[in-house]
């Protein structure tokens, strides 16, 4: 049986929706992918993704447990909290005409890298339970956004192609690197490597090595404000924003910066605490080590990941596979310490669905 696939258009409610995909596939065209034994999910949003399979069985092994845990990332990134991506008059990267109308959703995009969302990931078919599209930005000025997925049902995959690169990083310590940047030649490289060999519908895979440490992936936008100043600020300390969010509170500008912090370290307290009551790790040693993230870099808690999947598809051009993705959606490195050698490696692995 071929690999399966589909496109489906999501209009979101409010600004943070959860819909269940796999229900709503379900609902319009019965068991297509459950004959299968995986399907994989695409967002091709920067502000919409999916969880883990494993994670988010936990999570929705009790009622309301995706919110929880997506309110510590609200949390911690507070709409309207005084990012530099949210300067409109400052992006170079938006024409007069975008400007009035673009989203002020730096902390979307900051919960979405912190929080571990994903842009692709697969799940079994015969785990039970939803598959959720989990938007943070959903609804903009009371208009719903298209979202739009894509879902890929298949049986086995088999790996066709396995290759290491050097990505070149900067001297600074706390840097994200664009592996869309021309210079890097990346993306001509993945291009050759799927029409060398033939691959209609499969995935490729970025991993970092084994051997690199302080380091992660992801895939998001990058914007130069939201890259070298947000996400630079919150790894540095993570709860920057929920300080300044804070600080608008208070009347008293002398009390401001320690009733700031105490602010912002309760509200992240309270919200960590619902998560574990959710995931039923109360009083566990999971709880206390997740606590000590208040006296710890951002990279220490922060749901940082080493690889990251890209789907392949030939949907527009049957027979002839093609990186998929959307408009904004961009492979970033993220390091919060400097490498020695002043680059980093990167496993590709090119996967093809059967």
């Amino acid at each position: 049986m071929s690999p399966q696939e589909l496109t489906l258009e999501i209009t979101p409610r409010t600004r943070l929706d959860v819909t269940d995909v796999r229900g709503r596939v379900a609902a319009l065209h019965g068991n297509l992918f459950e004959q299968y034994a995986n399907c994989f999910y695409c967002s091709l949003h920067t502000t919409a993704g999916y969880l883990p399979q494993s994670l988010a069985a936990r999570l929705n092994a009790r009622p309301d447990g995706i919110g929880p845990y997506i309110d510590v990332f609200r949390t911690i990134f507070p709409a309207g909290a005084g990012y530099r991506h949210d300067d409109l008059e400052e992006r170079a990267d938006l024409s007069p005409v975008q400007r009035p109308v673009e989203p002020t959703n730096a902390d979307s995009h900051l919960a979405f890298i912190a929080g571990g969302l994903h842009a692709c990931v697969t799940y079994s078919t015969s785990r039970p339970g939803p598959v959720c599209l989990i938007d943070l930005d959903g609804v903009h000025a009371g208009t719903p956004r298209r979202r739009v997925t894509r879902l890929v049902g298949y049986n086995h995959e088999v790996e066709v192609a396995r290759t290491t690169l050097e990505i070149p990083v900067s001297s600074h310590p706390i840097d994200a690197i664009n592996l869309k940047a021309p210079k890097l030649g990346l993306y001509g490289q993945l291009a050759e490597l799927i029409d060398r060999h033939g691959v209609a519908k499969g995935r490729i895979r970025l991993k970092l090595a084994s051997g690199e440490q302080y380091a992660s992936l992801t895939v998001n936008e990058y914007e130069t404000l939201l890259m070298r100043h947000d996400l630079t600020e919150v790894l540095r300390n993570p709860l920057r924003f929920a300080a300044e969010k804070a600080r608008h509170a208070w009347s008293d500008p002398r009390a401001v910066p320690s009733k700031a912090v105490d602010y912002a370290k309760y509200d992240f307290v309270r919200a960590l605490n619902e998560l574990m009551d959710v995931l039923g790790l109360g009083a566990s040693p999971i709880e206390r080590l997740l606590a000590r993230a208040l006296a710890v870099p951002a990279s220490r808690f922060l749901r940082m990941k080493r690889s990251v999947d890209l789907l392949v598809s030939d949907l527009e051009t049957p027979g002839l596979g093609a990186l998929v993705e959307g408009t904004y959606q961009t492979p970033i490195m993220v390091q919060w310490r400097g490498a020695r050698r002043r680059a980093r490696t990167v496993d590709v692995i090119l996967t093809r669905f059967v």
